[in-house]
């Protein structure tokens, strides 16, 4: 009786010889689509799937350096992701809970593998800081991108010794306030020190301090940029975010925008627009949306409807 084995080998045998002139010089081609009878010229197998790397390499370190096998790294943990995690669930392979001794092996295998990914005060120091980024990040809803922004401008800090003197936080604050800048995303000073354990004041300084330092290029911000999530915030129409962003140009164009607070004057514009199409809003309700005061909203608004000449 034949067994498994027996007939996988003939199976392999077949495959292996040319159904032609029953030769077992078979050749696959250069583009490795085809495997031809290099006896009589027969192609035995066209179509079949190449499943080697797409690019070329000539030796060892040009391999290594266009392989791209393994998990995507990400900046926002501290090792980078490239360390083991042992799950939490207690659970094996198929779901099952496992037995007593072998959670206790996993509890120490999980204390452990904790100490060795932060080896140092240095290590230490950078997970607490981009848990942090990633916590305020998801308080205010930025996208990953923004959280690898920061997580890059923190470690660039960290290394220039930038924290010496400076609280973990307010640097980390900074940094995610920093990478809202650059990825072009409408976050305030207000706004992410609301969600900060740090002093808004801190954050400025600490702000200016590190963006200066790292050389980093910031763009003025666009008030209009805060427009939709305020007016949206508001219950307000497109009607009145259209209004709000005619009036921001035309009183910016006059060069009433420079020195001014990014949100305030969107918040003024706002509170202008809602009375000009009739959806009339509180400067109070305005202020708390935007927070800002709501004398900041009347000297702007003041302002607005001089330039706008209404």
């Amino acid at each position: 009786m034949a067994t498994d084995e027996d007939t996988t080998e003939a199976e392999e045998d077949e495959r292996e010889t040319c159904p032609e002139c029953g030769s077992t010089s078979l050749v696959a081609s250069a583009d490795g689509g085809e495997l031809v009878c290099d006896d009589c010229g027969l192609v035995v197998e066209e179509g079949t799937i190449d499943r080697g790397p797409e690019w070329r390499a000539f030796d060892h370190s040009e391999r290594q350096q266009k392989s791209r096998v393994g998990a995507p790294t990400t900046q926002t943990m501290h090792d980078k992701g490239l360390t083991t995690t042992i799950d939490w669930k207690d659970k094996d392979a198929y779901g099952r809970s496992i037995s007593s001794k072998k959670r206790s092996q996993m509890h120490r295998l999980r204390r452990w593998q904790e100490r060795i990914r932060t080896k140092d005060a240095g290590e230490r120091n950078l997970q607490f800081a981009l848990s942090e980024i990633d916590r305020m990040a998801s308080a205010l809803g930025v996208p990953r991108s923004v959280r690898e922004v920061a997580s890059v401008i923190y470690r660039r800090a960290l290394d220039d010794d930038l924290i010496r003197g400076r609280s973990i936080e307010g640097v980390a604050t900074s940094a995610l306030y920093a990478a809202c800048r650059q990825e072009d995303i409408p976050r305030s000073l207000e706004e992410v020190s609301d969600v900060s354990r740090v002093e808004q004041k801190e954050i400025g300084r600490t702000y200016r301090y590190i963006s200066q330092e790292l050389g980093l290029k910031m763009e003025p911000v666009d008030p209009k940029k805060y427009v939709p999530r305020f007016c949206s915030s508001l219950e307000l129409t497109e009607e009145v975010q259209s209004k709000a962003n005619e009036i921001i140009d035309v009183t910016a164009e006059q060069g009433l925008l420079s020195g001014k607070s990014p949100t305030g004057y969107a918040a003024a514009a706002i509170y202008a627009a809602s009375l000009l199409c009739n959806e009339k809003k509180t400067q109070r309700e305005v202020a708390d949306v935007a927070q800002v005061t709501e004398v900041t909203i009347r000297n702007r608004y003041q302002e607005q409807i001089e330039a706008m000449g209404l």
